[in-house]
């Protein structure tokens, strides 16, 4: 308390701890001995926006999943400026989250949020390398092939390890007690699983293009003769294969 200037007695974990770690890490470095308090309240800042901005982004992305899967049963749901739909998703991802903060904590929580948000990372290096063969560079395919094979593995391995943590949890509990648990532990599977499946569909793709040569097609903007000396920019649907990559537009073709 005395070195950060606040009174953090009866505070621990969370947010204080990492706070009060961070600006011992900062205060360390050379001419920042003085600044510790600064550090502490620069360090909750810090938090504070992350989460903020975390539960921004994952409100709104969860609102248009929602969204996108009701408007298979009712099609206005579809229409991400319908303001009945936007009000009732918004209020389903909100209150979903509210419930796991409600009936868990920073222990449950926390590992949760890592899993997920590392399986995104190999999402996004996933995507990535689709590019990259897309792009006929597969000599660097192991510039994001070989990290996302490691956070795959990483993560998939300690989701697999938090999913067993939350059943030995919620059987040592009363029913009642248990049910959060047993929710936290089908979150993990099914975003585990997803996430698997999207992985071995990825290399199932590759292997396909990559070693088998298959042709592919690929949605790109060419730009077209006419409309300027620039010429003219439109969507095209690409055709790639040995011979090169010809493609299809709505008044002719050409060769990319």
């Amino acid at each position: 308390s005395q070195m950060v200037e606040v009174d953090v007695a009866g505070r621990p974990g969370g947010a204080v701890s990492l706070a009060v770690g961070m600006a011992s890490i900062f205060s360390a470095l050379p001419g920042m001995s003085g600044l510790m308090a600064y550090w502490y309240q620069f360090a909750l800042v810090f938090e504070a926006l992350f989460i903020l901005t975390t539960i921004d982004t994952g409100t709104r992305v969860g609102r248009y999943l929602v969204q996108e899967m009701a408007g298979k049963v009712y099609a206005p749901f579809r229409q991400i400026n319908w303001i009945p739909g936007v009000i009732m998703s918004s209020g389903l991802v909100v209150g979903a989250w509210t419930y796991l903060i409600g009936t868990g904590s920073i222990s449950t929580i926390w590992p949760m949020f890592g899993a997920a948000n590392q399986l995104l990372g190999m999402l996004a290096l996933c995507i990535g390398t689709t590019v990259l063969i897309k792009m006929w560079k597969s000599p660097y395919l192991w510039v994001t092939a070989l990290p996302m094979l490691f956070v795959g593995v990483i993560t998939l391995t300690g989701s697999y390890q938090m999913f067993w943590m939350f059943l030995r949890k919620a059987a040592a509990l009363a029913a009642g007690q248990a049910f959060s648990l047993y929710l936290d532990a089908v979150l993990v599977a099914a975003v585990a699983v997803l996430g698997l499946i999207v992985l071995s569909d990825s290399l199932r793709q590759w292997y396909g293009y990559v070693v088998l040569k298959k042709p592919f097609t690929s949605s790109e903007v060419v730009v077209v003769a006419g409309g300027g000396s620039a010429g003219r920019m439109q969507t095209a649907i690409c055709q790639h294969n040995d011979e090169g990559c010809k493609f299809k537009l709505p008044h002719g073709t050409g060769c990319c």
